[in-house]
């Protein structure tokens, strides 16, 4: 099957849409950051930078620590962006730019973010870092596509019956990590926990500026929640996404989340920067092993 060009959308100099690349200039292994500044306070790590690239949001350089070649990505905010930077890596990975065709045999990528979140429980303290177990969406985005064999169904319907789920919002999904990256980064100070993938960053997970929120037991509702022994711990904007599009079209995700706020608590870190190069240093050294 020909890929018409309203589908794959190509740059006159060939490279993919939004993330402006061609396929040579990723690497098998992908870590995914939020922030565009943050993709060189990973790559200031590298032995080497091969090549670097910026459009819109979307900043991407490629080079090699302790020999293992990898692409640094910045995604911006939300599970929109997961849906072009998923897809698009795919296709480079994937696709045949020349014919426009699947290619026959697929590769699957290793794709790991490095984030930042909120716990909602009081035993996962500001200034940790805890690796998303399972993530569970509130954004809408897997619904789109053929997803049903994937998803924890018994764990989506018991959070909806126990936090009275507005029908007018859509459904959560609840899927898992790559069981094999999950085990290769868990380590015995490493939280792990079930990681709430929220549609925004103030009503969506609870914040009240001047507007109400629709429920405002939210958070206190996620925080009690538990399922076969399994807890909801913190918040954020892009895991379920990551998971869900991974999952689907055949690479390895995990995420790995940087806490700076205790929701429950009220707290915010005092030093997010000193956090956030921690869980890059410590998360580099495993993936050179990888």
């Amino acid at each position: 099957m020909t890929l018409a060009p309203s589908e794959l959308i190509l740059n006159k100099d060939r490279s993919i849409y939004h993330l402006h690349l061609l396929p040579e200039q990723i690497a098998d292994t992908i870590i995914t950051v939020g922030d565009p500044d943050r993709v060189e306070s990973v790559t200031k790590h590298f032995d080497t930078i091969e090549f670097s690239t910026q459009k819109r949001e979307f900043k991407t350089q490629t080079g090699s620590f302790k020999g293992k070649r990898l692409t640094v990505i910045s995604t911006g905010i939300g599970t929109d962006n997961i849906d072009i930077v998923l897809n698009e890596l795919d296709a480079l990975a994937n696709i045949d730019f020349e014919t426009r065709s699947i290619k026959k045999e697929l590769k699957s990528l290793n794709i790991i973010r490095l984030g930042t979140s909120g716990s909602i429980q009081q035993q996962i303290p500001v200034d940790s870092i805890l690796i998303s177990k399972k993530a569970l969406g509130f954004d809408a985005l897997l619904h789109f596509y053929k997803n049903e064999s994937l998803r924890d169904l018994a764990f989506e319907n018991a959070f909806v019956e126990h936090t009275n789920w507005s029908p007018e919002k859509s459904k959560p999904y609840c899927i898992s990590a790559n069981q094999e990256l999950f085990k290769h980064f868990k380590e015995e100070n490493i939280f792990s926990g079930i990681t709430a993938t929220n549609i925004g960053f103030y009503g969506p997970q609870g914040r009240i500026l001047r507007l109400k929120t629709q429920d405002t037991q939210m958070n206190k509702k996620l925080e009690s929640f538990s399922y076969s022994g399994e807890s909801i711990t913190n918040l954020e904007m892009e895991t379920s996404g990551i998971y869900g599009l991974s999952l689907l079209l055949g690479h390895k995700a995990i995420s790995i989340n940087a806490i700076l706020a205790n929701r429950t608590k009220e707290t915010f870190s005092k030093n997010p920067s000193k956090i956030v190069e921690d869980m890059i240093v410590w998360a580099l050294d495993r993936i050179a092993i990888l």
